[in-house]
């Protein structure tokens, strides 16, 4: 029976958009290349910030050091305030820990960033659990982060549940071999996630919500 159900932050949980396009224009800059629109920006959202590095301006992730020193640095000052969360995202979580479950994040952003924003949002208490970027070697889509909430969490891995937006998720949850629900929110199709092994396709969390209910995966 499932016991925990772990999401990604960005375009599952929340929108960071304004504040990852501020950081990132920053750093480009910083570092000599021309500022990227808002659309191309979008596009990179749930990757690495290695990853972020390579498909915006083609170099070798290898390369990236500056562009994370800079990003961070800019994001430090703008990413909170700068990130709002789903109007759903409270109601369903606290539905969630009011049946029991264990909630957590898995997410490529900083985990002192998620903190921040939990507590800026007022939802700090809705999170038991949330693995970042600094707390891994590999970031997603190695499932390194997932398989060390599960066993923090002592669970198995039917026990948990795997809630994306990307299909860097639902890479995330093949990898761990856990079972993957992708939300549309972010910018990836349902035509995309159908190539990808998943449970459920939503339009939002309370889709979600509902699918989970109606077909009592809840214990």
């Amino acid at each position: 029976m499932l016991k925990a159900i772990i999401f990604d932050f960005d375009y599952t949980l929340g929108d960071s958009t304004d504040g990852i396009v501020l950081s990132v224009n920053y750093a480009l800059e910083k570092l000599g290349f021309k500022r990227k629109n808002k659309e191309e920006i979008r596009k990179t959202i749930g990757l690495s910030l290695k990853d972020t590095y390579s498909a915006l301006t083609g170099k070798s992730d290898k390369e990236a050091g500056p562009f994370l020193k800079y990003f961070k640095e800019k994001a430090d000052q703008v990413m909170v305030e700068n990130t709002i969360l789903y109007s759903d995202v409270k109601e369903v979580l606290q539905e969630l820990k009011k049946e029991g479950y264990k909630i957590g994040i898995v997410t490529n952003k900083f985990r002192y960033r998620i903190e921040q924003i939990l507590i800026w949002q007022h939802a700090s208490t809705l999170i038991d659990l949330i693995i970042g970027s600094e707390d891994v070697k590999i970031e997603k889509p190695n499932p390194e982060g997932l398989l060390w909430a599960i066993r923090h969490l002592q669970l198995k891995k039917d026990e948990i549940l795997y809630i994306g937006d990307s299909l860097v998720d639902a890479k995330t949850a093949e990898n761990a071999e856990v079972d993957f629900v992708a939300v549309l929110t972010g910018t990836t199709t349902a035509d995309e996630f159908q190539l990808y092994k998943n449970v459920f396709i939503g339009k939002n969390l309370k889709d979600i919500l509902s699918f989970i209910t109606t077909h009592k995966i809840l214990s």
